[in-house]
Parts: C-alpha cells; structure tokens; sequence
C-alpha cells in the first residue's frame, strides 16, 4: 500500500512515516499542500493522511483538489481541530474519514487499512491465490494452512503480487508500492526480497519470472 502523509510539523511527519513503514507501508512525506499537489500529481497513492492546517495550499482545499480527481484517492484528515463540528466541515470537503490529535498510532494504521479497503473497486481483505491467503489487517499470511513468517517487506511484496493477480509488476513498480520514492531504481532489492520470499512459500514455486517483464504470482 502507498501512502502520503502531509504534515508541515517535520518531527510529526518523520514520526508518521517511520511507523507506517514499519507496518509494511510505502510511505511518501510532504510539507506543505504545494508539495503534496505536486507529488499527487506523479505517483498513485491508495491513502493520504492529511493535515488541514497546512502552508502553500491549505489541507481544505487539497481535499477538495484531491477528491475531484480521477483514479479516487482515500483521504484521512488528521488534525488537532477535533470538535463535532470541525469533524463535519472535514467530511463535508471530501475526506472519508477523520481523526483528531492527539490519537492512538494503532488506531491509525487501522484506519488507513480501513479506507484501503473502501476504495472503489478494491479486493476483499482476504487476498488468496495458490493455496496462499493473506490479511492485511491482521498481518498474517498461510499457504496451504501452514503460518508464514515474512518480514515487512516480504509481506508488502506479497501482498502487492497477490492485489496485481495474474498481472505481471515490474521491478519500477513494486518499488513504488512496496518501497518509497527514496527508493534506488538500480538496485537489486527486489530481487533479493524476491529470493527470500520465494524460500519462505515453499514448493512448488509461485513467482514467475519474466526477464524484461517482471514477476506474478502464479
């Protein structure tokens, strides 16, 4: 899963960021609403967590900028304005759903997990392909009823194999969904975590490989 987080409280933002990570999220951080409508613009995000008190462009009207768009992109507004009323002018610009500070990490990553699965045309939670199912909230994974123990990332790869089924990603895209945009386009990443998690499946193997192609699952 890719997502944005906009906050112009830079400690708040690497914090955020850090976490989401951590729970196997590609995370984007931006600033201000110019550099958040600029980074909208290039790269497809699933979920932006939004402050709404934000420079260049206020989070108000980037929700509105964002909702308006094609290829719809959940919104969680995340703000200290925490009152009834600030909670109804927030869903009423577009955003689908909010959350004031100070909150509970573990209830974040929920949400964004939540409005994830919302989105239009988006899988079950339960994603199952060759014997392998996989819940993203609980962050577990069986193939053919035995538990696996991936590491985040070897999670975040699955999962977006498993979302792509039976398309092929390439190496650009799952370093896009699984890493961030930080992330070296010539390095050999994917095709380590790649070895890793094909170990950990089992046989018999249900990565394809196609040179110059990419990977799928089946």
């Amino acid at each position: 899963m890719r997502v944005l987080v906009v906050e112009d409280a830079r400690a708040l933002a690497a914090v955020l960021a850090e976490g989401l990570r951590d729970q196997g999220m590609a995370v984007d951080v931006a600033h201000d609403g110019l550099e958040a409508a600029a980074k909208l613009d290039v790269n497809a995000y699933e979920v932006v967590v939004l402050d709404r008190d934000l420079p260049g462009i206020h989070g108000d009207t980037l929700c509105q900028m964002i909702t308006e768009r094609d290829g719809r992109v959940m919104v969680l507004m995340l703000t200290a304005a925490g009152s009834p009323g600030d909670r109804v002018s927030g869903l009423t610009l577009g955003a689908d759903d909010y959350l004031a500070k100070p909150f509970h990490f573990p209830e974040l990553v929920l949400r964004i997990h939540s409005l994830a699965r919302r989105r239009p045309q988006a899988r079950p939670r339960v994603l199952k392909a060759a014997g392998i199912e996989l819940d993203p909230l609980r962050r577990t994974v069986t193939r053919d009823g035995r538990l696996l123990d991936l590491s985040v990332k070897e999670f975040a790869l699955l999962e977006a194999l498993l979302r792509a089924a039976p398309a092929f990603l390439s190496t650009e895209d799952l370093l896009e969904q699984v890493w961030d945009e930080h992330a070296d386009p010539l390095t050999n990443t994917v095709t380590v975590t790649i070895g890793r998690l094909r170990r950990k499946l089992g046989t018999p193997g249900v990565i394809t490989t196609t040179p110059g192609v990419g990977y799928r699952l089946g």
